[in-house]
């Protein structure tokens, strides 16, 4: 076998080792990206249940939290003060009737302290102007344990 003919067929080999190799670090490189984000949801999460508790809520299970919210708040942090945001959260702060029998609650307070927890943990840039919408509502101590 001349050197030339066994160079050409080793150059396959370390060719598909190199392929192999680069795909391996990309993978790596992903699965690395993908558990930092997981860790840190779940973070987020241990710190809004830990919250929550402290308010009197019952515990719930971090990594329901961790699934819904994820890194960033999920829905909760996307403008949590537009209008149409508003206007279906007060629209689900309602009786529960439907039709002509729909009437606005005095909902409770713990539920939109519960709220402000969220956003104190997932976007506390938008904190101020959350605090600021609720405010205005009325609430009263409408659960009763």
């Amino acid at each position: 076998m001349s050197p030339t003919r066994m160079a050409t067929e080793h150059k396959w080999i370390y060719i598909g080792a190199i392929v192999v190799l680069a795909a391996m670090m990309i993978i790596g490189l992903f699965t690395f990206q993908q558990q930092k984000a997981t860790n840190e949801a779940h973070e987020k999460a241990n710190q809004l249940n830990d919250a929550l508790v402290a308010q009197g809520f019952p515990a719930r299970n971090p990594g329901n939290i961790a699934a819904t919210l994820g890194t960033d708040g999920g829905p909760v942090c996307q403008d949590p003060n537009s209008a149409l945001k508003r206007g279906l959260w007060l629209i689900q702060m309602a009786n529960g009737a439907g039709g002509p029998g729909m009437r606005p609650i005095i909902a409770d307070g713990r539920v939109l302290r519960a709220g402000l927890e969220v956003v104190k943990v997932y976007c506390p840039e938008k904190l101020d102007a959350y605090r600021q919408k609720i405010e205005d509502l009325k609430t009263s101590d409408t659960v009763h344990d």
